[in-house]
């Protein structure tokens, strides 16, 4: 069966972070950048409360691209980073290796800029044999044209493009499994943008669930209903 029409599995992924880093960061135009590094960093907790594997890779760190976001690197504390000089990933025997040693086909990728350090790994991986899933809210680029072009070149290579909310739930799939579902719903809560806001107010309101505030907030006077 082709894998556009099947769902991947947390058992079956794994997932790439490319060049999440300052110097490429300053150059995205295509959306928010504290939008897009939340993303990141909401899909790098996910994949890791779910045991996906993740390939972190950065391209000439010290001499022009800086160190990989604090946010990024601390859900991982202490993974080797693949380090490049070439722009397109699968070019570097590290990155390569990396990639294989996951065991799994199905690849969410991740990275700045998409039209260039995303764009060009996954063509070839696909090509490789790979099935290249692009979280494109997880992805930066020089400008929404750029972008665009970016995604349009890759699905005509044949890869899917998914956004970070459905591309993370796809792991949970059935509310009834429960082995991830409270953690999951902890870090949707805390990073899920307007989806978190709703769980913790049906949490509280509807369930009548404790705050998750650290200091929950204390109700005096006002209207009783």
């Amino acid at each position: 069966m082709s894998h556009y029409h099947q769902l991947y599995t947390a058992e079956d992924t794994a997932v790439v972070f490319i060049d999440h880093q300052p110097q490429m960061t300053f150059g995205v135009a295509n959306i928010d950048r504290a939008t897009l590094i939340n993303n990141v960093t909401l899909l790098a907790k996910v994949a890791k409360e779910f045991n996906v594997p993740a390939v972190l890779t950065a391209v000439e760190t010290e001499s022009f691209s800086g160190y990989i976001w604090p946010q990024l690197l601390d859900v991982f504390p202490g993974q080797p980073i693949v380090e490049r000089t070439s722009m397109n990933s699968w070019d570097d025997a590290g990155f390569r290796a990396a990639i294989e040693a996951t065991g799994k086909k199905n690849i969410l990728m991740t990275g700045l800029w998409t039209e260039v350090c995303v764009t060009w790994p996954t063509i070839e991986m696909i090509g490789a044999g790979y099935n290249i899933y692009v979280v494109e809210d997880c992805c930066g680029a020089t400008s929404p044209a750029a972008h665009e072009a970016a995604m349009s070149r890759m699905v005509q290579a044949g890869a899917t493009r998914v956004t970070t909310i459905p591309a993370l739930l796809e792991w949970q799939r059935d509310w009834k499994n429960r082995d991830h579902y409270n953690n999951l719903m902890g870090i949707l809560k805390e990073q899920g943008g307007a989806y978190g806001v709703g769980v913790e107010y049906a949490y509280t309101m509807v369930h009548k669930a404790a705050q998750s505030a650290q200091v929950p907030q204390v109700v005096t006077g006002g209207l009783k209903h």
